[in-house]
């Protein structure tokens, strides 16, 4: 019987027995194909809640909508990016404790993400209260900032319900449990167009109406995670209720969250650095529209390798901690030949939909034609960001987080946004520049998280992985 190329592939970079490996790679392409594909969903319809409330928002006029845009990336950058990461740390701690069968250390691990979490939350919580006042600080329209400074303020119960959401997702995730998630957030999604409704018209509130909404939604899908964690028999053996266990031992989880947040954030930072940089660019009013459009369809399309790193995230560190270092092995590399074959095919539909792509976010003929030119610049960093999201995601099942960080400090800060500048301001190439800065450093990300994968001994990693989770559980539990 023929083999399929992705097959063949796989087995001539493995060098081994056909039979027996055709099978395996079959095996590991089901297992990460069906976690990646809700968490794909799931992180979708996450997405989702924010941009129906910009939406609802820009009924209102030109102001709420430019303060409502700039509180949200306010809120990324100073917040959101910061719980996203540090919650990532269970990733790694949850996926090795379930692939070692120490079950109970998954909901000790998340009571304590999400008291930690909810800690850090508090400071966050100011730097929100007083958005409008540090936006004026740093030059913005007085206008603009008073309006994002509102809708920050009413935002900020969604602040303590993201962490926690982060938490659930994580532990669910690191279980194989992912149709949950993306069933939560898709019911989260469909209530939000309702309660944003309300409040926006009914209730009067107009844009804070719109930014409270998102914190009621974020809380509604916690609650539904929370629920099923408690009543389904999928998590009987890891979850057993509250446990004072749980704040032990706060530093060994900081020294994972910190190095994470720092990953999630140096990458994030970047792009937000390039719009704020289009903003000094000649016509600066549509360089800023074209960047931002640009971003928002870099997003979009990211979601598809989010998933993949999620899924190689969940299947490393299950594999790992299950002591298991050639079948992680074999993970990986089913992982990145997906990840190339996704950019390939999402750089082919971005090239095929570019003339049309600028039509769904303006009438004007000189935006329209720039966006088609920039659609050729995200296929290029699409394909390498896809490569960078499956490399990261084995990082994280790893454990690897401060060499990520570094890695993603020097890629991202030493290349990316240097090289930016120079494309941008010096050879005057313009916006187009300010991505192909931002594609030398994934270029560089790229290449360094492949050598270091590449040298990697699954041996003894998957030795680091039982001594990181037996060095958490109690004696009793180590059977």
């Amino acid at each position: 019987m023929a083999k399929r190329p992705v097959e063949e592939a796989l087995l001539a970079a493995a060098g081994e027995p056909e039979e027996e490996e055709i099978l395996s790679v079959r095996e590991e392409l089901k297992k990460q194909l069906w976690l990646a594909g809700p968490m794909i969903g799931g992180a979708l319809l996450q997405n989702v809640i924010q941009m129906i409330s910009v939406m609802y928002v820009g009924h209102l006029g030109e102001l709420p909508l430019a303060g409502a845009s700039m509180a949200n990336s306010f809120a990324t950058v100073t917040g959101l990016s910061l719980l996203l990461g540090m919650a990532s740390a269970l990733d790694t701690l949850c996926g090795q404790a379930f692939g070692a069968r120490q079950y109970y250390l998954l909901g000790i691990y998340k009571q304590r993400a999400m008291f930690l979490l909810t800690l850090v939350s508090l400071p966050l919580a100011v730097v929100w209260f007083y958005t409008g006042e540090i936006l004026l600080l740093f030059g913005q329209d007085a206008d603009i900032a008073a309006e994002a400074g509102t809708y920050a303020r009413w935002m900020i119960p969604l602040l303590f319900a993201y962490g926690l959401l982060q938490c659930h997702v994580r532990f669910l995730q690191t279980q194989n449990i992912v149709v949950p998630v993306m069933a939560s957030a898709g019911a989260t999604a469909a209530c939000h167009l309702v309660v944003c409704w309300v409040l926006v018209y009914p209730l009067g509130m107009g844009s804070k109406g719109a930014a409270l909404s998102n914190a009621v939604s974020y809380w509604v899908n916690v609650a539904i995670l929370a629920v099923y964690v408690r009543v389904s028999s999928a998590c009987k053996e890891t979850w057993t209720g509250f446990s004072t266990e749980a704040f032990h031992d706060a530093l060994s989880f900081f020294r994972l969250a910190i190095p994470s947040a720092l990953m999630v954030c140096l990458e994030m930072w970047s792009f937000e650095l390039i719009v704020l940089l289009s903003g000094l660019l000649p016509n600066p009013q549509l360089e800023t529209s074209v960047l931002s459009i640009s971003l928002n369809t870099a997003t979009i399309v990211w979601m598809i390798p989010f998933g993949l790193g999620s899924a190689i995230s969940t299947r490393v560190s299950n594999e790992l901690g299950a002591g298991r270092p050639q079948a992680a092995r074999l993970a990986v590399r089913v992982v990145v030949l997906l990840a190339v074959s996704e950019g390939l095919a999402v750089g082919l539909i971005l090239v095929c939909v570019r003339y049309i792509w600028g039509h769904a976010y303006s009438n004007v003929e000189e935006v329209v034609t720039y966006v088609a030119k920039m659609m050729l610049v995200i296929a290029v960093s699409n394909f390498f960001d896809g490569i960078q999201c499956v490399l990261s995601g084995v990082a994280r099942g790893c454990g690897w987080q401060k060499i990520g960080a570094c890695i993603n400090l020097g890629a991202y800060y030493i290349v990316g946004i240097p090289s930016a500048y120079l494309f941008a301001f010096v050879m005057r190439v313009g916006g187009t520049g300010l991505w192909l800065g931002i594609i030398c450093g994934l270029m560089v990300q790229v290449l360094l998280l492949m050598i270091i994968t590449v040298c990697t001994n699954w041996d003894n990693e998957a030795t680091k992985a039982k001594s990181r989770v037996f060095s958490s559980s109690s004696p009793a539990s180590q059977t």
